[in-house]
């Protein structure tokens, strides 16, 4: 996976963003931990499920809904499907050897 490292992206108080499997880190944050990289290899295979397009579109769908809900932009992303399925498991380093096809759909 490659990284890299952007005052701009992504936005402030995030550590990383994941755009079409590369990853964009915060040069505050020089050293991204295992979890986060982890973090994101979850991504990387949930946008390759989705064909990278319905990944996207599926997150921003789900983003604006979640956001109705809980009027809470932050409450809103953290409750994404992807999102649940990515911090849910981004200590366990082996999750990926083991995660069935489309395991994100579990956390919608």
């Amino acid at each position: 996976m490659k990284i890299i490292y952007s005052k701009y992206l992504p936005f402030k108080g995030f550590r990383a963003i994941n755009l079409f499997g590369v990853v964009f880190a915060r040069k505050e944050h020089p050293k991204l931990s295992r979890e986060i990289i982890n973090h994101e290899l979850i991504h990387t295979r949930q946008m390759l499920e989705l064909m990278v397009i319905g990944f996207y579109v599926w997150y921003v769908a789900e983003w604006i809904i979640k956001w109705i809900i809980y009027k809470n932009r932050l409450m809103a992303y953290r409750n994404i499907g992807f999102e649940r399925e990515a911090f849910d498991n981004d200590k366990d380093l082996d999750y990926l050897k083991f995660r069935k096809w489309y395991g994100f759909t579990s956390y919608i």
